[in-house]
């Protein structure tokens, strides 16, 4: 009776087990990206965020890569072998780390070497103020200069949701870059640039992107400002993986 007893226990402990270990894998994969909510929030910090995953990427984010002819909000060649997708918040202050200090030696090693494109995704999820930036780089990249838009938000980042993100200043930012000015606050302002952000925003949820920086090279994730070094040693072999 005792035998039997414990046998039966033990074939219904088996799958529980299982389904608890697969249930905690996906919530770690997922959950990950809180890390840099907290650093976005000024509340963590780099040595906080997780390291790049192991492994190939998934198919499925791989997929993500638009390598759109011509795309204002995208550097380095359409047919690059190694394409980094990058979900970023203006408001994010590891997203702002990682475009002062890493992405300049991603250009400089990669992008201009033809190796490396990387293709910005607009993930306003701090509030009403990273939207705004958001649609005003937009407006920045419908006259071609998104990046130079990029880098003026980043070198002189504002604290996240302070009340500085005005329409005020963000009009002034791409008056500093010599930008048709009504033009510029048109565009901000239209159905189609928040129709267009909130594309990007639907499709980096859907992935399981919850914060940024979130990056996917190749299809492979990488979470948060991570030192230069990973992203090099991620891009290089997404490269040896794509060559024939």
């Amino acid at each position: 009776m005792s035998s039997t007893s414990s046998t039966e226990r033990n074939r219904l402990t088996v799958p529980v087990i299982v389904a608890v270990t697969l249930a905690l894998i996906t919530a770690v994969l997922f959950a990950i990206p809180n890390s840099a909510d907290d650093a976005a929030s000024g509340t963590g910090s780099s040595s906080q965020q997780p390291s790049a995953q192991d492994g190939a990427g998934d198919g499925a984010l791989a997929d993500q890569a638009r390598r759109v002819e011509n795309d204002p909000m995208a550097l380095g060649e359409v047919d690059a072998p190694v394409v980094m997708v990058s979900y970023a918040d203006f408001q994010c202050t590891f997203c702002g780390k990682f475009a002062r200090d890493t992405e300049p030696t991603l250009i400089r090693e990669y992008v201009d070497k033809g190796i490396l494109r990387i293709e910005w995704r607009d993930f306003p999820y701090l509030g009403e103020e990273s939207r705004a930036a958001a649609n005003a780089a937009r407006a920045a990249a419908a006259q071609g200069k998104f990046w130079e838009f990029h880098d003026a938000m980043y070198s002189d980042q504002q604290p996240p949701n302070s009340g500085r993100l005005t329409t005020e200043y963000l009009t002034g930012v791409a008056k500093t870059l010599g930008l048709d000015v009504t033009r510029f606050a048109a565009d901000m302002t239209s159905p189609e640039t928040d129709k267009a952000v909130t594309k990007d925003f639907g499709e980096g949820q859907a992935i399981g992107v919850t914060g940024t920086p979130a990056f996917l090279v190749n299809g492979q994730p990488i979470f948060g400002a991570q030192p230069t070094a990973e992203f090099a040693a991620v891009i290089e072999q997404a490269a040896k993986s794509a060559a024939p």
